[in-house]
């Protein structure tokens, strides 16, 4: 699409309608799901505790699980991060750019590295998904949790929202360098 489309008004609110959209899905599940999914790793963290402490007994299933919330929250949580700018870069030189500038580091960055890691991960991870839920996978530790898969199936959840929220963050900094930025709730 020529840039010269993009100027088009009709063009923009439709572009500016799905930054919204991505922007607002993320936001939904940064604040709701993950944080009630951090009150459960808590819970359980808590529970294994108490379990370990008080009664000298443990459970492979409370380890297991553990991890497979801990892993659910980084993974489902990982778009809101992007959406809030919390990701680590090399600050001490994006911090001096202009804004224009970061706008360029963004754009190229999201063209150049988080689109294409985004499909190699969601290319890969779909069918390894696939295959898990059609075996039933279970874990291999006995009295582990009997559905591997639903971790699993966070992989190409996550990376669907991290794209999302990439192509987002593409659009805004191509508006920033096309000087007519779209204005969110943490620009403001």
């Amino acid at each position: 699409m020529p840039v010269s489309h993009l100027q088009n008004p009709g063009v923009m609110r439709i572009l500016k309608k799905l930054i919204l959209a991505c922007d607002t899905i993320n936001e939904w599940i940064g604040h709701f799901v993950v944080s009630i999914a951090v009150l459960f790793f808590i819970g359980i963290i808590f529970g294994d505790v108490i379990l370990r402490y008080f009664f000298n007994s443990s459970f492979v299933v409370l380890a297991e699980l553990e991890w497979h919330v801990f892993g659910f929250i980084i993974l489902i949580g990982a778009g809101y991060t992007l959406l809030h700018d919390g990701h680590v870069r090399v600050d001490i030189f994006y911090s001096i750019m202009s804004r224009k500038a970061r706008a360029w580091v963004d754009f190229i960055g999201v063209l150049i590295f988080l689109i294409p890691s985004c499909y190699v991960v969601l290319s890969t991870t779909i069918p390894w998904v696939i295959v898990s839920y059609q075996i039933g996978e279970l874990s291999i530790d006995p009295g582990g949790i009997p559905a591997r898969f639903l971790i699993k199936s966070t992989l190409p959840i996550g990376y669907s929202l991290i794209f999302i929220q990439g192509i987002s963050l593409c659009l805004k900094s191509l508006f920033i360098l096309l000087d007519n930025p779209v204005e969110t709730a943490e620009s403001n």
